[in-house]
């Protein structure tokens, strides 16, 4: 059975609300809100799952936009090292990642107002649409700063439908499915990191790298005509058509450019480790810590209960772990001498192992234990990250890293899903835009700063200048064997990334038995 297979059938309450309206016209905010909605219309009184009759053109719709951006994430990666190249652009390559985050901080907020006000159809058309484009652009550009223009493009799309794809789930689905979509969209993340680079290493030997970029739109296609309509039918407008429509936001629009400057300044302060940089880094921080305050929910940065605290987990969950994970290659190839290809595959069980995760959380009989099961989950992620560097002793084995990331992998399959499903338990319809923002904000904004602490300790204790370039696997590979050439970075270097991570990873189970909200007294 796997993630996107109906659940088993449970018995439907016999005595529903007869005088609930099932329309659309009532008020609901779709079928996958009311209950009564979620019968299956192949047998009376039973439950269905994400791929009854109801939900199933938009459950295969929007797990194949998952997938397509799991697959880019991966084969562009891959490829874009020799494109960088070929346009005599090696100078720019950080900033073909930097381009991609930075735009895509500024359309999380913008598309989380524009999903809560007017619906998630028009945010999503968009951002596919924006992705497309900026994948053509890149794929035909002649030069490397038009390269970095489309991937700016693409990440302004990316933004975009991450964030409307929650707010889908949450107008579409009840509170019983979500978990089962969240478990789908870790596993549409399995096969791509495995086969993506795969692909794309073969099209860009034998067509080139262009290929690699122009025939990923292609794809866009299929979950265009699935997910669509079923979106115009099921989760269109706003979430109170009756309400009064209500502008964007203008103070929060601007804190998002202001965040998205900001953490710009700070991946550009962060390439290159020299005292000017301080002046980039500074006003990075100036823009970044009151546009950050502004829009994630209050209490965020002091754990307060309840939903501040999710927003706060997937933040420290996502840093923690991608900082992290960004070395262990680099680590592997310095230090034990695996070729990048292996170095790469030490880390493929991951991928299986977190979609287990993801799995187990979507259990019906786990719910009532989903805030332990956060606890567990970072206290996996936190001893993973403590093990890996044992390898730096020449006696332990290289595939005790391949085991201990297997189980990390295991915890955070746990962690983002649980916190994905509580943030739409916890959002009122009319805000989960906003809030699902906030959660793809925590995500990315720790990346960025998690990446940098980290980058700049190993820089500081003789591992060399990392920078963005260890952002993702095919680009910390290639960072790893030139740097072993040059007789690698120290164990030290890599101690101080990952004894820290793991610190931060632990600070995580702490915030993890904050997420239930304090009981209202009697």
């Amino acid at each position: 059975m796997t993630a996107l297979d109906p659940r088993d059938v449970e018995v439907a309450p016999t005595d529903p609300d007869p005088g609930a309206d099932p329309s659309p016209e009532s008020g609901n905010d779709g079928p996958g809100t009311d209950p009564d909605l979620d019968l299956d219309p192949d047998g009376p009184g039973v439950r269905g799952g994400v791929l009854d009759r109801t939900h199933r053109a938009l459950s295969i719709g929007i797990v194949s936009v998952v997938l397509l951006i799991a697959f880019e994430a991966t084969a562009v990666g891959t490829a874009m090292p020799v494109a960088a190249h070929e346009l005599n652009g090696v100078s720019l390559y950080a900033f073909a990642f930097s381009a991609y985050f930075t735009t895509s901080l500024f359309a999380m907020v913008l598309s989380g107002q524009w999903a809560d006000r007017h619906g998630p159809l028009r945010p999503l058309a968009a951002g596919i649409a924006a992705f497309g484009a900026g994948l053509v652009l890149s794929g035909t550009a002649g030069a490397m700063w038009l390269f970095i223009v489309g991937r700016a493009v693409q990440g302004f799309g990316g933004g975009l439908v991450i964030v409307a794809l929650y707010v889908v789930v949450s107008r579409a689905y009840s509170e019983r499915l979500r978990p089962a979509l969240m478990a789908a969209f870790a596993a549409s993340w399995v096969i791509p990191s495995v086969v993506g680079p795969l692909v794309s290493g073969t099209v860009t030997e034998r067509l080139g790298w262009r290929w690699v970029f122009i025939g990923i739109p292609v794809l866009v296609v299929f979950p265009l005509v699935l997910a669509l309509p079923a979106i115009r039918r099921m989760a269109s407008g706003p979430a109170d058509p009756e309400g009064p429509r209500q502008g964007f936001d203008r103070r929060r629009i601007r804190l998002a450019l202001g965040i998205s400057l900001g953490a710009g300044l700070l991946q550009y302060a962060g390439q290159d480790l020299r005292w000017l940089s301080l002046l980039p880094a500074a006003a990075g921080a100036v823009l970044l810590a009151p546009a950050a305050l502004g829009l994630l929910p209050r209490g965020t940065f002091r754990a307060a209960r309840g939903l501040p605290s999710v927003v706060l987990l997937r933040g420290v969950a996502a840093g923690a772990f991608i900082s992290a994970e960004a070395f262990v290659p680099l680590m592997l190839v310095t230090r034990r001498g695996l070729s990048p290809t292996m170095a790469g595959l030490s880390l493929a069980v991951g991928g299986a192992s977190w979609a287990l995760g993801s799995y187990v959380q979507a259990r019906p009989r786990v719910e009532a234990y989903r805030e332990r099961l956060t606890v567990l989950g970072m206290v996996l992620v936190a001893a993973a990250i403590t093990a890996v560097p044992s390898v730096l002793i020449e006696s332990v084995p290289v595939w005790t890293v391949g085991v201990a990331w297997a189980f990390g992998c295991f915890g955070m399959g746990l962690v983002l899903s649980s916190t994905s499903v509580l943030l739409l338990k916890l959002s009122a319809p009319e805000e989960a835009g906003a809030n699902s923002a906030a959660l793809q904000i925590s995500d990315g904004l720790s990346n960025v700063l998690l990446l940098a602490v980290g980058g700049a300790a190993f820089a500081a204790l003789g591992g060399g200048a990392v920078g963005h370039a260890a952002e993702t696997t095919a680009t910390a590979t290639a960072t790893a064997s030139a740097t072993s050439a040059a007789g690698g970075p120290s164990p030290a270097a890599f101690a101080a990334v990952f004894l820290p991570m793991a610190a931060v990873a632990l600070a995580g189970a702490w915030v993890a038995t904050r997420l239930k909200t304090a009981p209202v007294p009697e």
